[in-house]
């Protein structure tokens, strides 16, 4: 994915069209919409506190994208990685809180999950901060302090970094 690969509709979703202060519905209905403008392949980074909202995204990401079995979509912080099936390719959602080295990284299979995923969906990206690739989108949620019910969303796509 390039940033001149972009569509129109994908820049606006992550520029003016993200929503900075969503409740949960809203987080999802944006996550749909996102999942759905992705180009192929795509790396998404999922960075927040836990509880933040990043697997909620994760999933309405990969409704976007089309996978059927959306009970699958469930954080990865114990198998690491899961793979879920789409119709324009596989969906990685890894999750790297336990990594605590490159060694770890490598031996998760890091450069070959990059190479061949159609989206790669990557929390706790801090983990592999100089091992992905630069046209990422990043995605960071945090917990709004003047309300639980909400999430502060701050977006970083490949044109904007």
């Amino acid at each position: 994915m390039g940033a001149e690969m972009l569509s129109e509709e994908l820049e606006r979703l992550l520029a003016r069209g993200a929503p900075r202060s969503p409740d949960r519905d809203s987080l999802e209905a944006w996550g749909r919409a996102v999942g759905a403008a992705l180009p192929r392949p795509a790396v998404i980074t999922l960075a927040g506190d836990l509880g933040a909202g990043k697997t909620t995204l994760a999933r309405a990401l990969c409704a976007g994208v089309g996978v059927k079995n959306l009970d699958a979509v469930t954080s990865p912080t114990f198998s690491l990685v899961q793979q879920y099936d789409a119709p324009t390719g596989p969906v990685v959602h890894v999750d790297l809180y336990r990594l605590r080295s490159d060694a770890e990284l490598d031996a998760l299979g890091w450069d070959e999950l990059v190479a061949t995923a159609s989206v790669l969906l990557v929390e706790w990206p801090e983990r592999a901060l100089q091992t992905l690739p630069a046209i990422a989108i990043h995605i960071a949620l945090t917990h709004d302090p003047s309300d639980p019910e909400r999430r502060l969303l701050r977006v970083v796509s490949p044109t904007r970094r």
